[in-house]
């Protein structure tokens, strides 16, 4: 095995048994605001995997988000709707949900993609690399300036994440409906 599959099967098990490591590192990104900008990736091994590069322009953040279902807001008075249940499940992942966040706060970068580092609770962490649009590095990359081409990718949906949760990430039978999106469809 390569040094980055050592480095990923460490931080796979760290995650799997709780290591003390791992839940120092937790409780101190509690403490910290929702939004944090690091030095460079805590999993360093999948950050590579999703595009980033250890160069000017390239940032990385650190978002905490609530997971779980979201509390449905209460009738009052009248017929008891259909779909009453206390809790009902998000149509966005918490991943998208981070990226965006990441995005509203950066708005001179773009997000290039995002992973997930830990949770604590009803708290998901979340790293999300965001690349700065007007950054003479960056826009010599080749790789990098194709992802600034597409301006607000996050609230478009076109991340990883976002294309999942659109539905994007299947093909052929049964997918006909998602392409090009499924609002679009709903018009006709």
């Amino acid at each position: 095995m390569a040094l980055y599959g050592h480095v990923k099967q460490t931080f796979v098990d760290e995650y799997k048994q709780r290591s003390p490591l791992y839940k120092e590192r937790i409780v101190k990104w509690s403490a910290e605001p929702p939004i944090t900008r690091i030095d460079h990736p805590t999993n360093i091994a999948r950050a590579r995997e999703l595009g980033y590069k250890a160069k000017d322009g390239v940032i990385v953040v650190r978002v905490h988000v609530l997971g779980g279902k979201k509390k449905r807001v209460a009738f009052s008075g009248g017929r008891k709707p259909s779909k009453s249940g206390r809790y009902f499940s998000r149509q966005k992942s918490t991943q998208s949900t981070a990226e965006e966040r990441a995005g509203r706060r950066f708005t001179n970068c773009e997000v290039l993609n995002s992973y997930f580092v830990g949770e604590a609770g009803a708290q998901k962490f979340f790293e999300v690399i965001l690349v700065e649009r007007a950054n003479p590095s960056v826009l010599a990359d080749r790789n990098f300036s194709q992802a600034i081409a597409q301006r607000n990718k996050v609230w478009r949906g076109m991340t990883k994440t976002g294309r999942k949760h659109r539905g994007l990430m299947h093909k052929g039978f049964g997918t006909a409906r998602f392409r090009p999106s499924k609002r679009a469809n709903n018009r006709s």
